[in-house]
C-alpha cells in the first residue's frame, strides 16, 4: 500500500473514504463529480473488478476521458452495456445495484435526505436541485453511501422535505413501505464518518476527521448524537489515491473550487476534458487495464 499523503484537501479525504466503501466485484450507481472521483479511485486501487452504472444508460464504462456529466456520451466508452436511462433505472429498481452514492442538503438521524427545498410546510425559501435519480437509488440499492457537507444547519431533527428515504422512522419502516433496498450504511461528511445502529437505525459517529473538534462536531447536530465507544480518526488518503484524483481533476473542478474559478472560462473548462485523455490512458496502462 502507498504511504499516507501529507498534502490532501477535505474533498480528497472524503472521496478516498467513500472509495473504501466500494468493494471489489460490486455494481455501483455513480453520479458525476465527487462520487465519480471516489469510484475511479476504487477502480484503480483496491477494487479493479467493480463496475459503475450511470444514469446515461451505461454499465461498466471504462472511458479514456473524464466524464463531463451523467448525460455525457463519454460514459458509453468501452462499456459492457450501452442502453438507456430507463433500462439502468429499471435494473436498479429491481435491486440489482449493490451500492449507490448520493448526497443532499439536509439529513436526519435516520439518514433521510432532502435535496428539494429549504422551508417549512413546502413553502420553500430556497429551491434545490431535486431528486434526479437519488430517490430511486435510496429506495432500491442494497446499500447507500451519503456524501455531504456538515455545517451546523443540515443535520436536522426533521428534513424539510423527504427527497430520498433513509431508514424513514426507524426499525422496520423501510420494509413496511415496500422498499427493496437496505438503506444508508455510511455518511461521509466534512467532519466525520457515520454509521447506523442495527437495532435503532439511528446514526452514530464512527470516525472523526483529523483536526476536527468533537464538541464542535456535536454542536453541529440537532439531535443527541451517539458516539461510538471505539471512536477513531478517519484513515487518511494515500499518496496513490491523491495522485489519481489530481491526475483526473487537475483544476479541482470536482474536488475543490475549480468550478467557481472557471466561471466564464468555457474554453479552459472544455480543454480540461480534452487533456484528460493521456493521463487516463497512462493510468490504465500502469494498472494493467489496457
Amino acid at each position: 500500500m502507498s504511504d499516507y499523503a501529507k498534502d490532501y484537501s477535505m474533498p480528497e479525504l472524503m472521496a478516498a473514504t467513500v472509495a473504501r466503501e466500494i468493494r471489489d466485484g460490486e455494481l455501483a450507481f455513480i453520479g458525476v463529480g465527487m462520487p465519480l472521483m471516489a469510484a475511479t479511485v476504487a477502480k484503480f486501487t483496491h477494487a479493479p473488478n467493480f463496475n459503475m452504472m450511470v444514469e446515461y444508460g451505461a454499465v461498466g464504462p471504462a472511458p479514456l476521458r473524464l466524464q463531463m456529466c451523467v448525460n455525457c456520451a463519454v460514459n458509453n466508452e468501452r462499456a459492457y452495456f450501452a442502453g438507456s436511462q430507463r433500462e439502468v433505472m429499471g435494473a436498479q429498481q429491481c435491486g440489482l445495484v449493490d451500492v449507490g452514492v448520493i448526497s443532499g442538503a439536509q439529513i436526519d438521524k435516520f439518514g433521510n435526505l432532502n435535496s428539494t427545498g429549504i422551508g417549512e410546510n413546502y413553502q420553500f425559501r430556497v429551491r434545490l436541485a431535486g431528486s434526479g435519480g437519488a430517490n430511486d437509488i435510496a429506495s432500491s440499492a442494497s446499500r447507500t453511501v451519503i456524501m455531504m457537507r456538515q455545517d451546523g444547519r443540515n443535520f436536522v431533527n426533521k428534513v424539510d422535505y423527504l427527497t430520498s428515504p433513509g431508514h424513514l422512522t426507524g426499525p422496520g419502516a423501510r420494509e413496511k413501505a415496500g422498499l427493496v433496498g437496505g438503506g444508508p450504511q455510511a455518511v461521509v461528511t466534512t467532519m466525520g464518518v457515520y454509521r447506523f445502529d442495527n437495532e435503532t437505525r439511528e446514526m452514530y459517529l464512527e470516525k472523526i476527521h483529523p483536526g476536527v473538534d468533537l464538541d464542535k462536531l456535536k454542536a453541529s447536530v440537532q439531535w443527541d448524537l451517539a458516539i461510538s465507544p471505539d471512536l477513531t480518526e478517519t484513515e487518511l488518503p494515500t499518496e496513490e489515491q491523491v495522485m489519481i484524483m489530481r491526475t483526473l481533476d487537475p483544476l479541482a473542478v470536482y474536488l475543490g473550487t475549480g468550478r467557481q474559478k472557471l466561471t466564464g472560462e468555457f474554453e479552459v473548462f472544455m480543454k480540461m476534458f480534452e487533456d484528460s485523455y493521456h493521463p487516463m490512458l497512462n493510468l490504465m496502462r500502469s494498472k494493467g487495464m489496457m
